[in-house]
């Protein structure tokens, strides 16, 4: 087994925290669907900021609001206007599946705004060993 990159939020800044919920991430639904987070998967996210790395599940917020709510005990890791990174996850069976696979990445300006939508692809050069390029989206709305 082999765990690989799903997807990728760049730089999305915490929009809350709200210490006495129960628990999780909440975010604008059109970005997760954008970018292939769906909801009450796990992620992982790492604060820019500060270092800190944790992991819990995902709850769709408002649609268009560019929210990023860190809730319950996630709430003490992170302040608002700090930049996130957070990451999907896959688990393929070997190496060799990594080519099929295309990681969508988006990043954000300090408003929640997507600045990029990249694709991840992985090919192999003329020896055989895996390359990596990153590629732009032209169409965002392409899921």
């Amino acid at each position: 087994m082999i765990k690989v990159l799903r997807a990728k939020l760049h730089g999305l800044r915490v929009t809350g925290a709200d210490l006495d919920y129960h628990g999780s991430i909440t975010l604008d639904p059109e970005i997760c669907l954008l970018a292939g987070i769906y909801p009450l998967e796990f992620v992982y996210i790492w604060n820019k900021n500060n270092g800190r790395r944790l992991s819990t599940y995902v709850l769709f917020g408002e649609a268009g609001s560019g929210c990023c709510v860190l809730n319950g005990a996630a709430a003490r890791c992170c302040q608002r206007g700090d930049p996130l990174i957070i990451s999907a996850v896959e688990y393929l069976s070997g190496p060799e599946q990594i080519g099929a696979r295309s990681p969508r990445i988006l990043t954000f300006n300090e408003n929640n705004q997507i600045v990029d939508h990249l694709r991840y692809v992985v090919s192999s050069d003329a020896q055989g060993r895996p390359t990596l390029a990153a590629l732009r989206v032209a169409d965002d709305s392409a899921p």
